[in-house]
């Protein structure tokens, strides 16, 4: 389906949902439909931030994540109920987190600690899922981010959809979108100077 109608199909279906049809069979077309976007999201945001998980002993394909997602999603739809696009991509992303989370857990679980040999310099901090301090402290960064920026930074930088896609998608003008996905990335550039390299704060723009 191409991709500009996307948007249009998918509220056609929560519209349908807002009505008396039973509810999971509309939440299965409607992901049928989404399926495009949603692979996309799973594949990018596994990828850059995940890249661990995608290597033994897990190695989660961004299929079968976007799998454990429609199900997570069919189960919460049971009682959410989205009345838009936005806040329909917003519970998915939300999903998408939580699963990836779920699995980096469940790798640190299995993962056997290693005895440092005597005289030798401990690891640096960090956890065999990818999920280093500094990578926790990007994703906490991300949700800290207000609302309009984080919602912006998601569709743009993790679904990879293009700056028309969000303005129509959010009902906003493409500047705005620019405005907010810059406003976005300076807070998170302020909020992570320290791992620039060579440290310091950043200069101001």
């Amino acid at each position: 389906m191409p991709e500009e109608h996307t948007t249009i199909v998918v509220q056609r279906y929560l519209d349908e949902l807002a009505g008396d049809t039973p509810a999971e069979p509309v939440v299965r077309e409607l992901l049928a439909r989404a399926v495009q976007r949603l692979q996309l999201a799973c594949a990018s945001l596994l990828h850059r931030s995940y890249p661990r998980l995608t290597r033994p002993p897990l190695n989660v394909e961004a299929d079968e994540l976007l799998g454990a997602v429609v199900e997570r999603l069919i189960k919460a739809m049971r009682e959410a109920r989205p009345e838009s696009v936005r806040q329909f991509f917003a519970l998915a992303n939300q999903h998408i987190r939580w699963e990836l989370n779920d699995l980096a857990r469940r790798l640190d679980e299995r993962t056997p600690a290693v005895e440092t040999p005597e005289g030798c310099p401990a690891p640096a901090e960090s956890t065999d899922s990818g999920l280093s301090p500094n990578t926790r402290r990007m994703l906490e960064a991300i949700e800290a981010l207000p609302e309009d920026e984080r919602e912006v930074f998601g569709l743009v930088r993790i679904q990879g959809m293009t700056h028309a896609e969000v303005a129509k998608l959010l009902d906003v003008s493409a500047k705005t979108v620019q405005r907010r996905l810059n406003r976005g990335l300076l807070l998170l550039e302020e909020a992570l100077s320290d791992l620039r390299p060579g440290g310091g704060s950043a200069g101001g723009a």
